[in-house]
């Protein structure tokens, strides 16, 4: 479900849970609307009120670090990327085959995390291998003096750290935020907001900022989902790091 989607339905759920909360309203007795019920679900609500206010909270900020851990791992490998584009430029002409594939394989994540995923190609859609093809022409590699051993190796280090990074990105892209925890959340907001309709009085203005107040929550839920997945979605990591070292990459 996409984060717009989960926003919406947060709002309707919250929203229909302030009118079923006024609609109840006139149906009650008038002894379950006296001031010491009024007291006694408003301290009940309370709590409720203060959880919903924590998780949020916590929710946000989680999200934010998440995005921003995104950001910073982003731009770690792409120094890595040039580094080893770098490094195997200075082993020698042997290393070309081996910078095509860098290159290519820099091309395909662009297109993976921030083109149509509908429209791809054979190559992007077959077992993604990530940096080992680049890592097997390496070792396939003579070197024939001292400096090109120690290059070779020093190589094959920065793109074992790449593949590395590449699989933590494979194992966390399902990732985000838990079902159940938001549906939880949820049902914490629909109980807050039906006792703001069980006892706000029924007008134009009460209405209007029920929903306001509502909009205001279903779009804090909105930015946890859509920030739980960094490059998806309506706010992403940017790809100009991989458009910038695609432009470096190849050069001698």
């Amino acid at each position: 479900m996409s984060a717009f989607l989960t926003g919406g339905v947060v709002l309707l759920c919250l929203s229909g849970a302030a009118s079923i909360g006024m609609l109840l309203r006139a149906y009650l007795p008038d002894h379950h609307v006296s001031a010491d019920s009024k007291d006694a679900i408003k301290l009940a609500t309370a709590v409720v009120g203060t959880l919903s206010a924590l998780a949020l909270g916590l929710l946000i900020a989680s999200a934010k670090t998440n995005f921003n851990d995104a950001e910073t791992e982003l731009r770690t490998s792409v120094a890595r990327l040039l580094l080893l584009d770098r490094v195997m430029a200075h082993y020698g002409p042997e290393t070309q085959q081996a910078r095509g594939l860098l290159r290519k394989l820099v091309e395909e994540r662009l297109y993976q995390a921030w083109g149509n995923a509908n429209e791809a190609t054979d190559d992007t859609a077959a077992e993604d291998l990530g940096i080992e093809p680049v890592q097997d022409t390496l070792r396939a590699l003579s070197p024939q003096t001292d400096a090109q051993r120690s290059i070779q190796a020093r190589a094959l280090q920065v793109s074992g750290q790449i593949a590395e990074a590449h699989w933590l990105l494979i194992e966390a892209r399902g990732e985000g935020l838990p079902w159940a925890f938001l549906a939880i959340l949820v049902f914490w907001l629909g109980l807050i907001f039906f006792t703001f309709g069980l006892w706000a009085p029924v007008n134009v203005t009460v209405i209007c900022t029920l929903l306001v107040c509502a909009l205001s929550v279903a779009s804090a839920v909105f930015l946890i989902v859509d920030m739980s997945h960094p490059y998806l979605g309506f706010i992403h990591v940017s790809d100009a790091p991989l458009r910038d070292a695609l432009e470096r990459m190849g050069r001698r």
